[in-house]
């Protein structure tokens, strides 16, 4: 069933109102018509049934049939904290990052960091990383869009790590060393409803200045294996090893 996240306002008693791209995807893409139903999820993550009403050009209503009780999300909160890379790669990181579970993506500016990020053009970049966001979350049935931040400096990323019960970076140079105890014994103390904070650097790598910073803030330095990832490949690995050990171990 086609799965749609709305706004609380977009709720008024047990009927929804879906506009905008939505409706159009609903109507155009879709053909969709009155009586057929779909899924819709508000923004605290409440999941409906509803019948289709009526469909007009840019408008479409819709009925609540039933409330779903629905429990899609990981049952620990992931920020990744994503050194920003070239290209499209961040797309992919949230797009796949979504998929996988991730709760919010927090951009940082790091040493190694070669993109240019021009303020007045970075407000489309963000809101083009929110569809993403919003259509991975659609696609993999999930009850809730994950947050996307603008890019943050070094210095917001640590005073931000204050509200987080864990943290963790990234780090090849414990890859190299085969250190591996550290992520597992994070992995092992996650509990429902704890939040975790994970940097992964850019292509280059984190400064030891920076790791060295991100150690003395409370950061634990965690090997993500022996083999060296891509950093668009590195918060994929997380993630799956957070399902993992939060949902299919549970």
């Amino acid at each position: 069933m086609q799965r749609y996240f709305v706004k609380n306002d977009q709720i008024t008693e047990n009927k929804i109102e879906i506009s905008g791209e939505d409706a159009h995807h609903i109507s155009r893409v879709m053909r969709m018509k009155p009586r057929e139903n779909i899924i819709c999820c508000s923004e605290d993550g409440q999941v409906a049934r509803c019948e289709i009403q009526e469909i007009t050009d840019d408008l479409c209503f819709a009925s609540i049939v039933e409330w779903i009780d629905e429990n899609k999300e990981l049952p620990v909160f992931v920020t990744i904290a994503q050194g920003l890379p070239k290209g499209d790669k961040l797309e992919l990181v949230v797009q796949k990052g979504t998929e996988m579970g991730a709760h919010r993506f927090l951009p940082f500016f790091a040493s190694r960091s070669i993109v240019k990020w021009d303020e007045k053009k970075g407000r489309k970049k963000v809101e083009r990383l929110e569809k993403i966001a919003k259509e991975a979350a659609e696609q993999s049935h999930r009850t809730k869009v994950p947050e996307i931040n603008e890019p943050v400096n070094f210095k917001t990323l640590l005073n931000e790590s204050k509200n987080y019960t864990y943290k963790i970076v990234a780090y090849e140079e414990d890859a190299k060393l085969s250190e591996k105890s550290n992520l597992f014994s994070v992995l092992s103390k996650l509990a429902g409803g704890d939040s975790l904070l994970a940097v992964i650097g850019p292509e280059g790598g984190l400064t030891e200045e920076e790791v060295s910073e991100l150690r003395n803030n409370g950061f634990i330095s965690c090997s993500l294996g022996q083999r060296i990832l891509r950093t668009e490949t590195a918060p994929l690995y997380l993630l799956a090893a957070v399902s993992y050990h939060t949902e299919l171990l549970g």
